[in-house]
Parts: C-alpha cells; structure tokens; sequence
C-alpha cells in the first residue's frame, strides 16, 4: 500500500513549522512535500536590519532542504489548486509547470503587501515584505545620501534626505528607527552640502504608534523615534504619490525620492481562488485549521482565518507568533488525520511582544513586564536568537560586530526599482524581464519592451474594503501586457 501524500503550499512561519513538525511526526510512514519559491524560510522579524545593513541577507533565512528532514522540496509557485482532483499545479523558478498530488494538504501561502486605491502608490511605493524589496531599500537610501552629498540644487538635496514611510505598526516602526540610524552613519562620511540633514517621516492614521500593542509598548517606541528627530505623524497618511514627493491627507507637500509601504499585508491571493467561504480574504478554517467541508485540506498562517477561541467572533490575527504556532498544530492535526487520532484545536496564549528600535534600544513586554531601553534590547535579541530555526551563531556575529566596526556604505546594485513592484503576488521574489525584450544602457529593460512576468498569475484581490488599484504601467519598467 502506497505512503499518504502530504503537501504543504509555503514555507513561511505557519508552512515552515507543518512542514517540521510532519517531518517528526510521520517518520517515514508519509511523503512530504513542501512547495515554496525560494529554497529558504525567511525570518522576517529581523528584515529591518537587513535593510540597515546591520545583517547580511543570508542571516536571516535558513535552508529549507537542510533543516527539514525526510521533507521533498519542490521550488515553484502554486497557481491552482483542483479540489475535486486533489491535485496542485504550479510553476518553477524556470517558467516550466508541475502538477502535485496529495492526500492531505496544508495551505500556508502567507500574505502579499496591502493595497489602497491612493493615486500614485503602486507607482512610486515599494514593499517591505521580503529579501529583494529590504535590498533595494538598503541600496536605495545609500545612493540618495551619496548623490546629495555630490549635489549643488539644495531642494533636490533635501528631497533625497527626506524618507517616508507610511504606516506604525511592527514593520513600519521597526523601518523608521533602522533607517535613521543608518542614514546618521551614512551622513557622517558622505555630509550632505549646506547643512542638509537626514528627515524621516512615520505616518499612519491610527491614533499613536503600534496601535495594536499595549499602551506603555507605544509610548516608548513613540519617545523613543521623537527622541531621535523622527517626525511621527499620527492620524496622518499619503493622499497622492508622484515622482518628486507625497501630498499628505493634511495637505502638506512633501518633497522626497523615498516612499516606504509598510500599512499591512493582505491574505495571498490563492487563497481566495479556491472558491471557498472567506472571511476578509482568508480562508474560513475550523478551530482544528481544517477546511469545512474538506477533511483533506487544513490552512493555517496569514492565509487562514483561525477562530479565536478565548474572543468568540473574533479570529487570530495576521500574526508571525499566530503562523508559528498553527503552523505546529496543523503538522500535528495532519499526522493524526491519517492515524485516526483526536484533532486538537489551536488555542493560544500571548507570552508578550517585543519591537527593535535600533542600537539598544527596544520595546518589549515579555509575560506582560513592560521593559524599554537596553535591557528591552537585550530581551528583544535573545528572543529572536531563540526563535530562529537556525544562523544564530552567524546572527549574533554580525551584532558584535556592528557594535564595534562601522557600517559598510556601498552599493551593491543588485535589485532595481523595477524588478520590486509593490503590486505583486510574490514578494519573495524579484521580477525579471523578458530576455527578448532588450535592454537600455545600465541594464534597465526598454521602456516599452513587454516582459518581466512573474512567475505565476493569480487574481490580485484586495480586502473588499480596500480594493487595489488596478494594474498600472510605470516609465522605468517593462509593460505588464495582458496582467
């Protein structure tokens, strides 16, 4: 008889943890199969620094193929899941496609950046939610400090000096207070002419930074961006986008080159292709993360709406200590699916939040202590070492010597503007263009070659209350054809 097939559609938090947790669990008595894009799992937590230049890329991504035992990984993107057939189809990293069957499957694809209909964003914005757009940013806020460091307009100086990004929560804090440190270091060796100095702008429209944290977290992290001449705007968000700045919904023009996204994540878009109930563009699961009506299929992570037992009514929100944990609870509700075991519904508990601030400081309530300054810099890096499946060492090297070397200030120049929209389906990855379309001088495609596809074609749906632009075709990338 033959083994049972699982497969798991991501490798993020939720798909990372299913796909080790079946690894132990099924001892050989299951094949496992994870689908993902990248060979890597990829701890977003620490992507600020990154983009700081504090850690080199490779830190934060463990190998997936050396981490997960007995587990087939299969690098494609899932376009289409056949319910009926029990079947996934895909498409490689080589544009070639693949069919997958199982017996079981967990849907963790995670999410996508959040989209507004504000004219101009999807145009002139850029993401934060994986390595190539952290990339970009790193190279991008270098080169604009080294070109007004050379420049003799003083407007045009101080628009490249001026960074915006929008949105408070986790990422966009975490973003600004990186930022600024890095452009302080930046400043010291490449001074800006006429006195210009750095301006970061943290927007959202939300009453106080990290709206969702405890009160005394945002206060802190508050104090502590303003203490560094962040200028925090609350109730405050971008009402047009064009090349040369922002308006903002005060009315103010903001000259700047600099425009980070960071309002949230929307559900990926294959989980509302499969044309079951959704809740806000996530997949409606029982407490147990299987699917109603389809004992085979279990979701869990971003792409799941999870009932939040302890709030009746309510779900587990988009979360990367929700996805770690479901993602634990639905390798082992799979395991036992096929035993004839007892399913077990996910069921959590809160053991505190922590949120880098750069240098040493941070803000963290762990078991509900609230702590801020270094101490909280120190709770907040042992909880990341902890939780990271692997490169700790490699982490915990690159801090030391951050604290004791300076900052490399190049650019590597790997990742162009164009090949990270903020409209796309896969973040994970950078968006190439066609081979037949032609270059201009510098490597750039020509303006109206088409090409640069992504590797896979979904439905881009936004949340129905916020749909998402359509698609729009920008001056420095190829045109998007038939998208």
């Amino acid at each position: 008889m033959s083994r049972p097939r699982i497969v798991i559609v991501g490798a993020g938090f939720a798909g990372y943890r299913a796909a080790r947790t079946l690894s132990r669990a099924a001892r050989g008595r299951a094949d496992v199969t994870l689908l993902n894009p990248t060979d890597y799992f990829l701890y977003l937590p620490l992507l600020p620094q990154v983009a700081a230049g504090i850690l080199e890329a490779r830190r934060v991504t463990v190998s997936l193929s050396g981490t997960l035992r007995d587990v087939r990984l299969v690098l494609g993107e899932a376009g289409h899941v056949d319910l009926d057939a029990r079947t996934v189809h895909y498409t490689d990293p080589e544009g070639g496609t693949g069919t997958l069957a199982y017996d079981r499957l967990v849907l963790a694809a995670g999410s996508v950046n959040k989209l507004l209909p504000i004219p101009g964003v999807a145009e002139h914005a850029h993401g934060f939610r994986g390595l190539p757009e952290a990339l970009y940013l790193r190279d991008h806020v270098t080169r604009q400090i080294e070109l007004a460091a050379s420049g003799d307009d003083p407007a045009t100086c101080a628009a490249r000096c001026t960074f915006v990004v929008v949105g408070a929560g986790y990422t966009g804090t975490e973003v600004a207070a990186q930022g600024q440190l890095l452009t302080d270091a930046l400043v010291r060796k490449h001074p800006p002419r006429r006195g210009v100095r750095p301006r970061w702008l943290l927007l959202d429209l939300a009453g106080r930074v990290l709206p969702e944290l405890d009160r005394r977290l945002s206060d802190t992290a508050d104090r502590v961006l303003r203490g560094r001449g962040v200028e925090v705007r609350t109730g405050t968000s971008v009402k047009e986008a064009t090349r040369d700045g922002v308006l903002l919904t005060d009315g103010e023009f903001v000259d700047t080159r600099t425009l980070v996204w960071c309002v949230g994540v929307r559900p990926d878009p294959l989980a509302e292709s499969l044309g079951l109930p959704m809740e806000r563009g996530r997949l409606l699961v029982e407490p147990t993360l299987r699917v109603p009506g389809r004992p085979e299929v279990f979701a869990c992570g971003d792409a799941a709406a999870v009932p939040d037992l302890d709030e009746p009514g309510q779900y587990t929100p988009m979360t990367a200590q929700h996805a770690w944990r479901q993602g634990k609870v639905a390798g082992q509700n799979v395991a036992a699916s096929l035993t004839g075991g007892e399913l077990r519904s996910y069921r959590h508990k809160d053991l505190g939040f922590v949120v880098d601030l750069g240098g040493v400081q941070a803000a963290a309530n762990p078991l509900g202590v609230p702590l801020s300054g270094p101490l909280a810099g120190a709770v907040t890096r042992g909880y990341h070492l902890a939780a990271m499946p692997g490169n700790r060492v490699r982490v915990a090297a690159d801090w030391l010597l951050d604290a004791v070397l300076p900052r490399q200030a190049v650019q590597l120049g790997l990742v162009r503007s164009w090949s990270v929209p903020l409209d796309t389906a896969s973040p994970e990855l950078v968006r190439m263009p066609d081979a037949s379309a032609g270059s201009q001088p510098g490597g750039e495609p020509a303006a109206k070659a088409p090409g640069g596809e992504p590797a896979r074609e979904r439905p881009r749906t936004a949340p129905a209350a916020h749909p998402a632009p359509g698609p729009v075709k920008r001056p420095d990338i190829p045109s998007e054809g038939d998208q």
